[in-house]
């Protein structure tokens, strides 16, 4: 018997079955750079019009973790789309790398107490080594980018810039010196950002405590009570920070709020209407009387004796008030809380802070000096009880805000510090800018635009200034007497920023004043304060893209991407600078991707044991999964990794390459120069893949523009599953095995393959970076070329595209049907495979017409042996029936035939295959 297999086309390819990714990979990333890949697209992006995605720097400490390696691909998949979509995309990573985590690092490795000089060098060494940790581990996922000139905030340049930022703000008026209250971490020592502050659960010590009314008379006059009893009457506030007392410089009521004057065993109880039942029945007390009743504003100046201290307090009117717990009447102390500054400060009120930047009360407090917030909490709960001050005492489980580095709770306290100021005079306040700049933007997905508004509308002033040694300075010259900056200060700074260009923020701290102010230099304290961190990377559309990388940037940028935290972050600082030296926003567009999960939604934890490292699925699966996986995964929420769902991105990811392995195994002898035929000469059914394959490559590009990469996945995974799999290559295995190599069927079948194989590999190469650099060399075989140098595939056209769908939408459907009697016919055992059968459809109108058209090519369509269209009659219902084929089954193509054998020569042979051998080749038109 003669071996027929040798006669067949069969595919080859040198394209393996196995990735072996984490092997290859590291190799294909050391290409790239080897031959400079990034600047050669940068060369071949000449002219093309400029997309821009500002990178927003991690910070220089420690090990990527999977946010990270989230972050960084979908930039990249992000800037290999504009690529290929025909944008000049440059990416320049960034680090932020001044700050307090990395003093912490110093602190830990060499001891506290170092000069800021050391502390300094150490800190810059220190950043320096994790940016080269960090590079590494984001070059090995397959980012593309300027690795060998990022941007880094302590760059001499990007520092001075920095300076020259701050300048520029004060010029315009938003930079002040005030005594206000801050969040202070007592382990930082210093104030921080609203961003460097997380709501975390605490126990705390609930008081309520009774302030005695010092002014009966005008308390009669405020309840319209002609007599009072002689029983004393107590404001009653409610409280979680008992140690905030000693500051206490007044009692707030709501004007609008109705307060009622309660007779009770206790005295008279001044308690907001709406809570005087709940409040009665915490203190175990009973109503005797509702001596009256008034609203907050006839409360106002009433004066009462502080609980423990000999001074008089007024109640004042503020709107801060609400009835959803306590008492309706809120202890106020300026110096421990933003609104009760803003209401002090509306009445002229001081503002006196007796707790230091340690935490502990000033030496000349009563009662509590030297003591810790902490350690007066219970000290206070005693003074109350002795003064008979205190109606009850609880402990309250709630969210209280926490420093984001220590995870300890933080205090509000009143310092002098630098602020940039949100409101003022005028037109156009900070506020009222950056608000409109929130309108301006576009937000993906949507709901970020809500979010940063309300964040926007409701943030206090911005405390700038911080007192650490790393970060850059604020270079004032402070006059000694009044405490403002020295007059020349725009002059000054710029001659600090010449300086600060040449050798870093060293340069202003080993400054002598002499040097810039000569004579006035004892009049004046050179400040040491720092800016805060989050002042470093939020100017950086000016330091960088305006300064040491705008050949390569583009101002505004067109895109900024981040975690969803990042709207009370480096969003919000960038968006308040720009705002301040520009008056909008540094970027157009917000992109917000959630945060990483376990495989059942719970938060990633050292200690639960959950923590899955991008660095081992590099090392065990390839980089190219996890790039996967984050394209697959809906970003705009929460992002779920476990091993078992790798295991179905790798089984997906299968699936994709075995498909595209296919598709070059079968155009291995394909010279598109030589064997290209116009689209209107492909058979019918290649003509409709090509339009399968235009509407896809149009939906891709589409959910690429669109940041819908969960989409792009789909879809391509759909094609290659769907479309191609279960359909066109499934019909098309024997057209491209049996026929002739040179013949116009198999060369029709090619040509659609060649162009799907095109558009597919850039379809892929934004996510599945390294497969399609793979594919593109099996292709091109050019080292020096890559798939990232081409733009999305030019298709052919089809003028009766159209039309084609319709019909072979209709083919398909039938054809799907035929599978399952077939099916039923291979489980009864009647058959071995669909080629065993012949098929007889009945069926009228449209289907057919679109069946009948096809001829013999039906059978190919259905995968049978012989297949037939009927027309039915009217009464009829449409069916389909399979049997088994009597025939004999040819040795080359396996169709059952009754010419099986006429050729005496090849009696194993069917006609067809003796005519595609040794005669013309058969006739294909449509399949």
């Amino acid at each position: 018997m003669a071996d027929y297999r040798k006669t067949l086309n069969l595919p080859d390819t040198p394209f393996p079955m196995r990735g072996d990714l984490a092997k290859r990979e590291p190799t294909w990333v050391q290409d790239w750079q080897q031959r400079k890949l990034y600047e050669k697209i940068r060369q071949a992006s000449i002219g093309r019009p400029r997309f821009l995605l500002h990178d927003g720097p991690p910070y220089a400490n420690g090990d990527i973790h999977i946010g990270h390696a989230v972050n960084k691909i979908l930039k990249d998949i992000i800037v290999r789309s504009k690529t290929l979509s025909g944008f000049d995309a440059p990416y320049v990573p960034g680090w932020d790398c001044h700050g307090l985590p990395i003093e912490h690092q110093i602190e830990k490795l060499h001891g506290k107490h170092l000069p800021g000089d050391k502390v300094r060098e150490l800190s810059r060494a220190y950043a320096a080594e994790q940016v080269e940790r960090q590079k590494k581990d984001f070059i090995r996922l397959g980012v593309l980018g300027e690795w060998d000139n990022p941007y880094l905030t302590m760059a001499f340049k990007t520092e001075a810039e920095e300076i020259r930022a701050l300048g520029k703000m004060r010029e315009k008026g938003y930079v002040y010196r005030g005594l206000k209250p801050v969040n202070w971490c007592l382990d930082c020592g210093s104030a921080l950002a609203e961003a460097e502050v997380e709501h975390e659960d605490k126990t705390s010590d609930a008081i309520d405590v009774g302030f005695v009314v010092a002014d009966r008379e005008g308390l009669a006059k405020a309840f319209g009570v002609a007599a009072l009893p002689e029983a004393a009457a107590y404001a009653v506030i409610w409280t979680t920070t008992p140690w905030t007392l000693p500051a206490n410089e007044a009692v707030s009521a709501h004007p609008e709020f109705s307060y009622d004057l309660v007779e009770t065993e206790k005295g008279l109880l001044i308690l907001v209407h709406d809570l005087v039942e709940s409040c009665l029945k915490r203190y175990e007390l009973t109503a005797l009387s509702v001596l009256g009743s008034c609203a907050g504003a006839a409360l106002e100046h009433l004066k009462l004796n502080h609980p423990f201290l000999a001074r008089q307090v007024p109640i004042i009117n503020g709107t801060h008030v609400t009835l959803e717990a306590g008492t309706g009447l809120v202890h106020t102390a300026p110096a421990h809380g933003v609104d009760d500054y803003v209401v002090g400060n509306r009445y002229g009120i001081p503002i006196v802070n007796p707790v230091g930047n340690d935490g502990r009360f000033l030496a000349d407090t009563e009662f509590f000096a030297g003591k810790t917030v902490w350690e007066a909490n219970p000290l206070v709960v005693e003074l109350l009880k002795e003064k008979g001050a205190l109606l009850r005492y609880d402990k309250l489980r709630h969210s209280y805000p926490h420093c984001w580095r220590h995870k300890t709770p933080i205090i509000f306290r009143a310092t002098t510090q630098w602020f940039v100021r949100m409101d003022g005079e005028g037109e156009h306040t900070l506020r009222q800018d950056a608000l409109q700049a929130v309108a301006d933007t576009q937000f993906f997905p949507a709901w970020g635009q809500a979010r940063l508004h309300a964040m926007i509308a409701n943030r206090p002033d911005w405390c700038i200034s911080r007192q650490r040694n790393w970060g850059v300075p604020i270079p004032f010259f402070l006059d000694k007497e009044s405490g403002e900056p020295h007059p020349r200060t725009s002059e000054l700074l710029e001659q600090v920023a010449l300086k600060v260009e040449e050798r870093g923020i060293e340069a202003w701290f080993s400054l002598d004043p002499k040097e810039l102010l000569g004579d006035e230099a004892d009049k004046y304290v050179k400040m040491k304060d720092t800016l805060d961190v989050w002042f470093d990377s939020g100017t950086t559309h000016w330091s960088v893209l305006r300064g040491s990388h705008a050949a390569q940037s583009k101002y505004p940028a067109d895109l900024y991407l981040e975690g969803s935290d990042q709207h009370r972050g480096w969003f919000h600082s960038s968006l308040l600078t720009g705002c301040a030296m520009d008056g909008r926003a540094p970027y157009n567009a917000l992109l917000t991707h959630g945060f990483v999960v376990d495989g059942k939604g719970h938060k990633m934890s050292k200690s639960k044991g959950n923590v899955i490292a991008p660095q081992k699925i590099s090392d065990t699966m390839g980089a190219e999964i996890l790039r996967l996986w984050v394209a697959a995964t809906d970003y705009s929420g929460e992002l779920n990794i476990s091993d078992e769902i790798l295991k179905r991105v790798v089984e997906s990811y299968r699936r994709i390459r075995n498909t595209l392995r296919f598709l070059l195994a079968n155009t291995a002898d394909f010279d598109p120069a030589a064997h290209a035929l116009p689209a209107t000469d492909w058979l019918e059914i290649d003509r409709y893949a090509l339009a399968l394959t235009r509407r896809l490559q149009d939906t891709v590009t589409e959910c690429y523009a669109g940041y819908e990469f969960h989409r792009v996945v789909q879809a391509l995974q759909n094609f290659c599953s769907e479309e191609l799999g279960a359909f066109f290559l499934d019909i098309l295995k024997d057209r491209l095995y049996t026929t002739a190599a040179d013949s116009k069927a198999r060369r029709s079948a090619q040509n659609a393959l060649w162009h799907i194989l095109q558009s597919l590999t850039r379809l892929m190469a934004p996510v599945m970076s390294f497969t399609a650099e793979e594919i593109w060399q099996v292709q091109v075989k050019d080292p020096e070329s890559s798939v990232m140098l081409s733009s999305w595939h030019a298709l052919p056209a089809d003028p009766l595209e159209e039309v084609l769908v319709q019909r072979w939408n209709v083919i398909r459907a039938v054809r799907m049907e035929a599978q399952k009697v077939l099916e039923d016919l291979r489980t009864a055992g009647n058959i071995g495979s669909s080629l065993a059968a012949e098929v007889d459809v009945y069926v009228d109108g449209e289907k057919y017409d679109a069946l009948f058209a096809l001829g013999d090519d039906l059978r190919f369509v259905l995968i049978s042996s012989r297949a037939k269209v009927h027309r039915i009659g009217e009464s009829e219902e449409e069916r389909i029936v399979a049997t088994a084929s009597a025939h004999q089954k040819c040795e080359r193509c396996w169709h059952y035939r009754e010419d099986v054998g006429v050729n005496a020569e090849h009696p194993q042979l069917c006609g067809r295959c003796g005519s595609n051998l040794f005669g013309e080749g058969e006739s294909r038109r449509h399949a």
